[in-house]
């Protein structure tokens, strides 16, 4: 039946009614298991929550085999809805685990750059494998990937007096690094201490090497568990609801544009110019533009722009100096790099990680304001303060609710590696904490919805221009 069709039959015109909808076929993208735990019969070790001494799961409290999440959480009725639904497993602590914990020796390791979070995912981690499963061995991994084939001083044993105050530091206790991914080397090392579950923290780069170093586990035959907790500050991992850190990030961001919004109504035509974190997405941007609301023009990676001639930045801005006496402009670090002067040598420049090296937008937009005003208006008095909070907003410990969610993920990870799953990344999908192939995750970004509605409400606040040449 057509589902927008106008209800027929007769009784109260406003009273609801009920519609029947036939949803298409489900595709589950399931997680890779053990070769263990694909058994037959598999193993079912009772999970020890069970015998726990003063917590009792009631009868909800295990995840059942057959409990999925859907990708897509709403349809336009009046349209058709993708065919076929992708659906997830759901995560969280299954009755039978497939991996003994008394047999277990884990090593968590950070990857890459600093954010909010890190230590409390790393607390939770070592919490949740000691506490909720008894697992004794849990080792920290220094200096990121290449820590693995390090020395015994990069190989640290961690127990909970250790880590208690974690939580409440910004960065990480184990220390981290680019680069250094060295397949053979990291999955020997990793034979050779006898590590049977691998948890690495990182961002996209991070994702990447965690589906190698599965799929050399998966060559070898190895009986090794690895899964991926996303971390990454710009929030520009795909699939998942957000990365950790992201809200911490846009709370330090928002106190930037306080800061500059002052700065600038304290001078005669000013112009308060922020630089926030995000190489290819502007999230942050967005979110802490629309928390503030003292933003005139917000530029992120997504929507290009350009400075000369109509409805260009310059233009926008003396209008907005004009009528308020100071205007506020927040960019995103990947923004407007096609306009900004390289060298052929600067095309090239890569990071470890393997980045395409970005020039500071900052700086760069700050001189070029500077310049057009004084070229322009040289009889007018002018001031541009320009404010990069990339490294304190990096550096802080999580807020709250960071906190909670950095918790989420940790068990959600340990949940996942005792029912014998490996290769997986585990995050919320429209509020549903999921199990989410690594492979997936390692490709699938995140860029802003330039047609959502987020970005009109940004527009709608700022009254920017679209930056679309006539």
């Amino acid at each position: 039946m057509d589902p927008t069709a106008p209800s027929s039959g007769g009784g109260d015109a406003t009273a609801p009614t009920n519609t029947t909808v036939t949803l298409p076929p489900l595709t589950l993208r399931d997680v890779p298991r053990l070769p263990a735990a694909l058994a037959s019969p598999p193993p079912a070790v009772p999970n020890p929550i069970s015998r726990h001494p003063y917590y009792h799961p009631p009868s909800t409290f295990y995840i059942s085999p057959g409990d999925i999440s859907l990708r897509h959480a709403f349809f336009d009725l009046a349209s058709a809805a993708p065919s076929p639904l992708v659906a997830y497993r759901r995560a969280g602590p299954r009755r039978d685990l497939a991996v003994d914990p008394a047999c277990a020796r884990a090593a968590l390791v950070t990857c890459g750059g600093l954010c909010p979070g890190l230590n409390t995912v790393l607390r939770e981690l070592v919490v949740g494998l000691q506490e909720l499963y008894g697992v004794r061995d849990v080792f920290g991994v220094a200096a990121g990937y290449r820590g693995f084939y390090g020395g015994d001083e990069d190989h640290v044993r961690l127990h909970l007096a250790a880590v208690d105050d974690w939580h409440k530091k910004g960065g990480t206790v184990l220390k981290t690094t680019r680069g250094g991914f060295d397949l053979a080397k990291i999955v020997d090392g990793i034979v050779a201490r006898g590590y049977t579950q691998i948890y690495a923290i990182g961002g996209d780069g991070t994702m990447r090497g965690a589906v190698a170093i599965f799929q050399e586990f998966k060559r070898r035959g190895l009986n090794i568990s690895i899964t991926g907790i996303p971390k990454t500050v710009d929030n520009d991992i795909g699939i998942i609801d957000r990365s950790f850190g992201f809200q911490t990030a846009v709370e330090i961001a928002q106190q930037a544009i306080d800061a500059a919004h002052v700065e600038a109504v304290s001078a005669v035509n000013g112009v308060g110019l922020v630089k926030l974190m995000g190489r290819s997405t502007g999230h942050i941007a967005l979110h802490a533009t629309l928390s503030s609301r003292d933003v005139d023009c917000c530029l992120i990676p997504e929507v290009d722009f350009y400075l000369e001639g109509k409805g260009g930045l310059f233009e926008f801005l003396y209008e907005r100096i004009k009528k308020k006496g100071h205007a506020v402009v927040v960019v995103a670090e990947g923004a407007g790099q096609e306009l900004i002067p390289r060298t052929d040598d600067q095309k090239r420049e890569q990071d470890e990680s393997g980045n395409i090296v970005f020039l500071d937008v900052g700086p760069w937009l700050k001189s070029e304001i500077g310049r057009w005003w004084k070229r322009e208006h040289p009889d007018e008095l002018f001031t541009v303060k320009y404010i990069d909070p990339t490294y304190m907003i990096r550096a802080v410990p999580a807020n709250a609710t960071d906190n909670l969610y950095c918790t989420l993920l940790a068990h959600s990870a340990i949940h996942g590696v005792m029912a014998g799953f490996t290769g997986f990344v585990p995050g919320p999908i429209n509020g549903t904490y999921s199990y989410i192939p690594l492979e997936d995750v390692a490709v699938a970004k995140n860029p802003v919805d330039v047609n959502d509605h987020k970005w009109a409400w940004v527009r709608s606040v700022t009254n920017q221009p679209d930056f679309v040449k006539s």
